[in-house]
Formats: C-alpha cells, sequence, structure tokens
C-alpha cells in the first residue's frame, strides 16, 4: 500500500519528467500551447484518482503545487510574475480549489445517483426538514484521528453543506459544474 506522501512524489516526479519533455521539445512556448499541454498531458499525471489519495499535509501540496508553477513560469513573458498573476492570465486556479471541486463534483454524482454506488456507505443524510440550507444535507461523522478526518467522507461535508440549493437541484453533472463555478465554494 503506497502512502500518501509517497502517491504525492511519484506524481509530482512524473508530472515534471512530462514538463521537462515538453521544455526540450516544444520550441514555442506560447500562452495556448503551453496551457493545452500541461492540461492534457500534466494536470492528468496530479490528479488521477485524487479523490482517493488527496493530500492533506503542507509538504505534499506545495510540492504538487510547484509542478503548476513551474509549467506556468515556462510561458513566454510569464517567468516574471507571481503565481497569482499568471493563474489569473492563464485562466487556471489552484490545485487545491481543483481539489475541493472535484470533491463536490463525486460528492453530487454519488448522492444523485450517477456513478453506481450506494450513497449510505459514504454519507449519512439529515432527515431534519428544517434544516438550514438545501435539501440534502449531509451529517459529519465524528472523529477521532487526523487521518481520518482527511477521508472524502469527511472532508467534503461542510463544503457541501454550505452549497445553495440551486447549485445541490442541477439535473445533470454538467449544470452542476456551471452552477458551481459561478459561485465562490471555497
Amino acid at each position: 500500500m503506497v502512502k500518501k506522501t509517497e502517491q504525492c512524489n511519484l506524481a509530482a516526479n512524473k508530472a515534471n519528467q512530462i514538463l521537462g519533455m515538453i521544455k526540450r521539445n516544444i520550441k514555442n512556448k506560447s500562452k495556448n500551447i503551453i496551457i493545452s499541454l500541461y492540461k492534457a498531458l500534466v494536470r492528468p499525471r496530479l490528479e488521477y484518482c485524487i479523490q482517493a489519495w488527496n493530500p492533506n499535509l503542507a509538504k505534499d501540496i506545495t510540492l504538487l503545487e510547484r509542478v503548476q508553477k513551474r509549467a506556468t513560469k515556462m510561458i513566454i513573458g510569464f517567468g516574471g510574475l507571481s503565481y497569482e498573476r499568471r493563474l489569473q492570465e492563464t485562466g487556471l486556479t489552484t490545485l487545491v480549489v481543483r481539489r475541493a471541486r472535484g470533491d463536490l463534483i463525486e460528492t453530487f454524482k454519488i448522492l444523485k445517483g450517477f456513478d453506481k454506488i450506494d450513497y449510505n456507505k459514504f454519507f449519512i443524510l439529515a432527515e431534519n426538514d428544517r434544516v438550514r440550507g438545501h435539501s440534502m444535507k449531509v451529517i459529519k461523522n465524528r472523529c477521532n484521528t487526523n487521518a481520518r478526518s482527511s477521508f472524502f467522507s469527511q472532508r467534503v461535508v461542510n463544503m457541501w453543506n454550505g452549497l445553495p440549493e440551486e447549485v445541490i437541484q442541477a439535473e445533470t453533472v454538467n449544470t452542476f459544474k456551471n452552477r458551481l463555478d459561478k459561485i465562490n465554494f471555497l
């Protein structure tokens, strides 16, 4: 069994290898080309099965984020900009935000039945009619360890319960994604 830190190291190393290949072999380092290659070849390495091994240690989060920082620095004229400015210019978000968005999308798919998974294995829906917020609130279980609190079924509860009703009531996954992107969910 691979530990989270080992998984982060493996993902970052593979992504950095691909970035190195891009840097060596691609002459035109314009924004559109680098971002397209990053999204197609590098980011999938950083996000593969991320709901299962989501990093929770600062060193692991920094390690993965460093790959995206390196990719955005490769763009011609972006080397002197701050990381936040490079993200704005490219239309990217931090990997932390991407992971949180992925968690919410996966939760939506599980609770709405798009994934053929019994949601009772992950979540307990609140049955009280007088709950504030939306109609699909999830009860958060108590955790005695930090390891347990970083599990998917635990870390997503507060974000999920904080979503507005109109986002939760989406009929399709794409509608949910579009509505989610319009609000500030973090």
